[in-house]
């Protein structure tokens, strides 16, 4: 594999880590971590985790945080996410790797922008089963919980379990969702494992209710700064 700078997508979940590791095993050289919070509440889309956690976690890997706060609206979404691939693609970015799994929606649109700028989307995980995916993720060694979940499909008892073996097994013996949480159905935050120098530190705080979702409030204390959880997520 060439040796040019990549960046990978990272909301801070097991599907944009595990996607993150495989191309490094691959001989990937991933130079950037790209997250893009809601400029609103400083926090990532959906997973509702705090820009100050994501920069902890990405100082855990050894690899350098490019973190672009987006305006909430799709359209500013795309605005931001332009704005950001366009940058790194100034400083040498070729390639960017996206942890989706199925939905050809959102694979479009990504190899769609990233396109039009000139980078190649890859995507790692794409085609996989889930649940293989998932005990992939725990085989390996990575340690997450899960910090978001849709309040139709969970209750906030839900929040704060580990993604191990018997999360999966439960996730798969409901039949109604995806067990890997590909349509939304709820979100993680990784928190050690072989992509990771150390364990990230973090501490948990009460589930908070928001649009339809279930959100777990972790926080990095040394910020001493603290916006409301649970921002909605586009694209």
């Amino acid at each position: 594999m060439n040796r040019e700078p990549w960046g990978a997508s990272w909301s801070g979940g097991k599907d944009s880590c595990l996607a993150c590791w495989r191309a490094l095993q691959a001989g990937a050289r991933v130079r950037w971590l790209v997250n893009f919070s809601s400029e609103t509440y400083g926090r990532v889309r959906f997973h509702g985790v705090t820009e100050a956690l994501i920069a902890r976690q990405a100082a855990a890997t050894g690899i350098e945080l490019f973190l672009k706060p987006t305006r909430d609206a799709m359209d500013g979404y795309e605005q931001g996410f332009r704005e950001g691939v366009g940058a790194l693609r100034e400083r040498g970015m070729t390639h960017m790797v996206f942890g989706d799994v199925h939905l050809d929606e959102h694979r479009e649109w990504v190899e769609r922008v990233c396109g039009e700028l000139g980078v190649i989307a890859v995507e790692p995980l794409w085609g996989d089963d889930p649940v293989a995916l998932l005990h992939e993720f725990v085989d390996a060694g990575f340690r997450a919980l899960v910090v978001s979940a849709m309040a139709e499909h969970f209750g906030p008892e839900f929040l704060g379990r580990m993604v191990d073996h018997a999360l999966i097994d439960g996730l798969v013996a409901r039949g109604d969702i995806d067990p890997c949480g590909e349509n939304g159905e709820y979100h993680t935050f990784v928190f050690d494992g072989p992509i990771f120098e150390r364990p990230v530190e973090f501490e948990r705080h009460g589930p908070v209710r928001r649009n339809g979702h279930w959100f777990l409030d972790i926080r990095d204390e040394a910020t001493g700064t603290i916006r409301e959880a649970g921002a909605r997520a586009h694209a």
